[in-house]
């Protein structure tokens, strides 16, 4: 292996992000999560981790992204961004560990707009669609603002 990154990858709707494997702490299919009054608006509540209380971001919330679909059940990606504490990343579907060419990397297109351009690091091209790459700390600081 050279210099290629290892990417947790997931879906929101039809379109793949990755979060640097390095800062992932665990998937988990589902979990239940218990709704806070009075938080920031992508935080939708908190899950029980084996007796630990984990704020649950909505991720789709953090990008600007429309509600899922009807009957969708959310996935947990569960991260540790440096410094900081464990948080759940709530997606819509869990994907593959990808290992792009370092090659295969471009930063963001200028025409990206939105929230969307401040959190995405970049894209890969991969054989059959792109994978967008975000910055954890940017999209927790946007979670939480």
């Amino acid at each position: 292996m050279g210099n290629e990154r290892l990417f947790c990858s997931f879906y929101l709707g039809e379109h793949l992000f990755g979060f640097d494997v390095e800062a992932v702490q665990e998937v988990i299919r589902h979990q239940e999560v218990t709704r806070l009054p009075l938080g920031a608006p992508a935080v939708c509540g908190v899950i029980n981790l084996r007796g630990r209380i984990v704020p649950a971001v909505d991720l789709r919330r953090c990008l600007g992204m429309g509600p899922a679909p009807g009957g969708c059940v959310p996935a947990n990606i569960v991260v540790r961004a440096a410094g900081a504490a464990a948080v759940s990343f709530l997606v819509d579907q869990i994907g593959d560990v990808v290992e792009p060419p370092t090659e295969a990397f471009e930063r963001s297109p200028e025409t990206l707009r939105g929230v969307a351009r401040e959190l995405i690091l970049g894209v890969y091209k991969l054989q059959d669609r792109l994978l967008l790459v975000l910055d954890i700390g940017r999209v927790l600081r946007a979670a939480y603002a």
